[in-house]
């Protein structure tokens, strides 16, 4: 292993071989490290960490932290889990979970800038991109391949779907959509994320079925009990569409309201 030697790294942490760990890092115990990991200076990777494989830690980041809940119990065995080519990038900080033996839940390829803060009890998906300075609130659900801009905000047990994008300074209070963008204090759906969705390999009888059902949902004037049901009378909804569908129907804090940009909707 390469280990820088001011390094402090308790003996009962299983490191891979392979893990690089820089100056004046800190390691406690019951951490798991994958192979092919790097970690950078000055990080704390504490009790409870489970790192999977290749992922880089810039410097200064915390990760597997104690959750800034004031119930919490620091004695409690709780873990975050992180799985396989992540990027971490500096001063991050991420917080175990809260009940023994669960876990705040990372999943794979994602990109963290600077100073991103993931909260107690959090379940992030695949292959997403969070910008300097945005914060996520405990019990925050977020799927795949979204976007959050910078100082954005989060608010707890908000889920954020798939291929989202998220405008900078956003204040998040309820639920995102999938295929959406989303902007404004407090944030509002202002039309789709087109340019991800392309960008992604959705053809464009895809784009406009998502685009139809979000009229329906939002232009309709039908509350959203009725346009759910007004959905349901199509013939061969197609995943996607049925994918919104279930989502709005699984709100438990309700869905993130309609606003147009200049009087007209965005595509």
């Amino acid at each position: 292993m390469k280990i820088h030697p001011t390094a402090i790294i308790d003996p009962k942490a299983e490191l891979h071989e392979s893990v690089e760990i820089g100056p004046f890092c800190l390691i406690e115990k019951d951490v798991i490290i994958g192979e092919g990991t790097k970690i950078e200076s000055h990080c704390r990777i504490l009790s409870g960490a489970r790192i999977g494989k290749f992922n880089k830690f810039s410097s200064g980041v915390t990760f597997s932290g104690i959750p800034q809940d004031l119930g919490f119990k620091p004695e409690t065995p709780t873990y975050l889990e992180l799985g396989d080519h992540n990027t971490l990038k500096e001063n991050c900080i991420f917080h175990r979970a809260t009940k023994e033996g669960g876990s705040t839940k990372i999943g794979n390829h994602n990109f963290f800038m600077g100073n991103i803060h993931i909260a107690h009890d959090c379940i992030v998906g695949d292959h997403n991109i969070m910008v300097q300075n945005s914060m996520i609130a405990g019990h925050v659900v977020m799927g795949n391949r979204i976007f959050v801009s910078g100082l954005t905000g989060i608010h707890q047990f908000v889920r954020v779907g798939d291929y989202a994008m998220v405008a900078g300074l956003a204040k998040i209070v309820k639920d995102i959509p999938p295929y959406s963008t989303i902007d404004g204090n407090p944030a509002s759906v202002i039309g789709l994320n087109s340019v991800g969705l392309k960008r992604n390999g959705f053809n464009g009888d895809v784009r406009s079925a998502i685009k139809k059902a979000y009229k329906i949902i939002y232009h309709s004037g039908l509350n959203t009990s009725q346009a759910l049901a007004e959905l349901e009378k199509e013939q061969n909804i197609i995943p996607e569409v049925r994918f919104i569908m279930d989502f709005f129907k699984n709100s438990k804090r309700g869905v993130t309201d309609h606003r147009a940009i200049g009087g007209s909707d965005e595509e």
